[in-house]
């Protein structure tokens, strides 16, 4: 599903014979695996979109806040498909540039799109700013969300680099990346939200600063356990195995697939799994992962168990990519595409990855000499937060409590950490990801210059930021981490 800055895909990208497999034989055929459907384009009335033509609405009206009326002028389509279509406009009365979907409304249903991103607010996250309704003479009512503005998408940058016959610098790919995976982060453990359409042309780009923001949540849904979903989802290269199966139980480890496909899709400059159907999706998948076990096949679909597939060995990770690819690069890959989904890493394990280290060095700066876009602005919450309340709300374990209490300590001392924890606790669910999360705080070190140590004792504590985007690197925080991380993920 296209949105905001999409450029069409291009055709299928030809990779050399390095990937050491032919075609699988035709016995893959017989799979009964749903193929992409070609989809008309949605024909949107032209009032409102042409350019010039001025679009009048209002805002606020809540609170007692009195309404405001505000115009946009469109300037130029951005991106279209079935969904509807985005266009750019400016606020007449600010000067603002901002993005706008339009898409149909079902005057019988909620558009879950809207209901999502009012869920929304991240640095790595598109933001809405507001919507409105708008109809046409035909008596169809539209929806336009009118979203903050990003010219470039990580699709368009992948290309040019393309076209200059380069590589894209590699502090690039580790910042996409690293913002790719804090988003996911966000929407996967704050909201319980899955996207199900990562892509390059769903990653929006600040061409100056290179902050990303994921867009695009008109496929994104609450997975419920138990709960089927539709498995015919996400854009085919960057398409899950278990969806390629026809899995309808799936979790939020299909958007970790697509993100892994991302990263090598930058690490290659074309897509590592470029398939032409769904069954030469999958081709594509086993030639370098090689043929799935029972037991992963299992974890995918268990209704494929007593398939015949081909024998095809895995190609080595480091063949894919190029000799002077760091190891780490390819370690992360090869951690993001696993057959089986409970055992890809979750958002917040990436992000503690040693390939992103050099972005935790204070003095790594962009090519051009820039500092780099703020990747580790915590929004702290200022309310009074009790050890006893951490304890029974938190774990409702004291063995589990204390030993993270212990290494709360050892890092920094009781009260420091408890500020950063009841924000935590504010925006994420489970326990489980809660802990995770705080333990990359200290993997981090997020607060160790952004606070004065001296002022704040006890077992509350309340106070604020003072720069939160100074941070220490620490190998033997990092270390602590990756051992906290396998303790609670049990791995």
């Amino acid at each position: 599903m296209a949105s905001v800055g999409v450029a069409p895909s291009g055709h299928k990208n030809s990779r050399g014979t390095s990937m050491g497999a032919e075609k699988l034989p035709d016995q893959m055929n017989d799979l009964k695996i749903r193929d992409d459907k070609e989809v008309e384009a949605t024909i949107i009335n032209g009032k409102g979109t042409e350019t010039g033509h001025i679009i009048v609405t209002t805002t606020g009206g809540k609170n007692g806040q009195p309404k405001q009326t505000v115009s946009y002028m469109a300037e130029r389509i951005v991106g279209q498909g079935s969904f509807g279509i985005v266009f750019q406009a400016k606020c007449l009365e600010t000067g603002e540039t901002v993005a706008i979907k339009k898409v149909l409304q079902d005057k019988r249903y909620k558009n879950r799109e809207l209901q999502t991103m009012r869920l929304l607010d991240h640095p790595n996250v598109v933001a809405l700013k507001h919507c409105f309704f708008s109809t046409t003479e035909k008596d169809e009512l539209y929806l336009n969300l009118v979203l903050e503005y990003v010219p470039e998408t990580v699709h368009r940058v992948v290309k040019h680099y393309n076209k200059m016959n380069q590589r894209m610098p590699l502090i690039y790919v580790k910042l996409y990346t690293y913002q790719i995976c804090r988003a996911l982060a966000y929407i996967h453990g704050s909201i319980g939200v899955c996207h199900r359409d990562i892509k390059p042309q769903n990653l929006l780009v600040n061409p100056h600063t290179h902050q990303l923001k994921l867009c695009d949540f008109g496929s994104a849904k609450v997975l419920v356990k138990g709960e089927p979903n539709i498995s015919y989802i996400c854009s085919r290269y960057y398409r899950a195995p278990e969806l390629i199966f026809g899995a309808t139980e799936y979790t939020t480890a299909i958007d970790i697939w697509s993100a892994g496909c991302v990263l090598a899709e930058l690490m290659l400059g074309q897509p590592l799994f470029p398939g032409e159907s769904g069954v030469d999706q999958l081709v594509e998948i086993i030639k370098v992962l090689g043929t799935p076990t029972r037991e992963e096949i299992k974890c995918m679909n268990p209704n494929y168990t007593e398939f015949k597939f081909p024998q095809i060995k895995a190609h080595p990770w480091h063949k894919v990519f190029h000799k002077r690819m760091p190891p780490e690069a390819v370690d992360l890959v090869s951690r993001l595409l696993q057959y089986s989904p409970n055992l890809r890493c979750t958002a917040v394990e990436a992000l503690v990855h040693p390939f992103f280290d050099e972005l935790r060095d204070p003095g790594t700066r962009l090519p051009n000499s820039r500092f780099l876009p703020p990747l580790f602005n915590f929004k702290p919450n200022v309310h009074h937060c009790s050890v006893s309340f951490l304890i029974d709300d938190v774990t409702g374990n004291m063995q589990v409590w204390g030993c993270m209490q212990g290494l709360f300590q050892e890092q920094w001392g009781n009260s420091l950490i408890f500020l950063e924890l009841n924000q935590i606790l504010l925006d994420i669910r489970r326990w489980k990801e809660i802990l995770s999360q705080l333990l990359l705080v200290i993997s981090l070190g997020a607060f160790s210059k952004a606070m004065n140590f001296d002022a704040y004792k006890g077992n509350s504590y309340q106070g604020s930021f003072i720069d939160v985007s100074s941070y220490l690197t620490s190998g033997e925080s990092r270390k602590k981490m990756e051992g906290g991380l396998k303790y609670f993920y049990g791995s």
